[in-house]
């Protein structure tokens, strides 16, 4: 991986997040855009936005735990279709998918839902889909050194949807594949299938 370790890290809730501040942005920002804020069903909009934000950039806790493998187990441990949304750094717009993660264990194992649990640390900041996946990958890479990691994201981007190009429906796929899911060309071609196998 070529990022800094740091960038490996779950995402932590924000301790610095001023409610106040960001309310007083919000009324700002819309009454530049010329929206009047006088009737009841407005007035409290900035408030709304500010913890609207403040909720979508604050990931839950999150301690991950390992085991060992203590069975020996050498297969793909595959989870698909792991909903997710995250914002796009550009516009601040959701975007929104599914994850799909595997890993190839070595001698940790981790529990299924903490691979959700990883996606959705990531996402929970300003974020490219890019970045997301490789996130995903390298925080497990790090902190199990498998034999083998795929992560496989697809999602709409509502930034191409709602504005720019205007293509409602239209999906990103970005994937990440490290160790045995990147050199054997077997094992990549089962997670790729058994991922395939979860689109619509």
């Amino acid at each position: 991986m070529t990022q800094a370790l740091a960038k490996l890290r779950p995402v932590e809730a924000p301790n610095d997040i001023d409610l106040a501040a960001a309310e007083s942005a919000a009324r700002a920002l819309l009454q530049a855009l010329g929206i009047p804020l006088t009737s009841e069903s407005v007035r409290d909009t900035p408030r709304r936005i500010a913890q609207m934000y403040a909720e979508l950039l604050t990931p839950a806790p999150f301690a991950p735990t390992t085991f060992p493998n203590d069975g020996g187990y050498d297969e793909l441990v595959v989870v698909t279709g792991i909903p997710f949304h995250s914002l796009c750094e550009h516009h601040l717009l959701p975007f929104t998918g599914v994850a799909h993660v595997a890993y190839l264990p070595g001698d940790r194992i981790i529990g299924l839902s903490k691979l959700a649990r990883v996606v959705e640390s990531f996402a929970r900041s300003l974020q490219v889909q890019e970045r997301l996946t490789t996130q995903v990958a390298g925080w497990l890479d790090e902190h199990l050194r498998p034999k083998g990691v795929g992560v496989v994201l697809e999602a709409e981007h509502l930034c191409m949807s709602l504005r720019g190009v205007q293509k409602p429906g239209s999906r990103t796929v970005t994937s990440a594949l490290l160790g045995h899911l990147r050199d054997d060309p077997r094992t990549r071609q089962e997670f790729l299938s058994l991922t395939r196998g979860d689109r619509s």
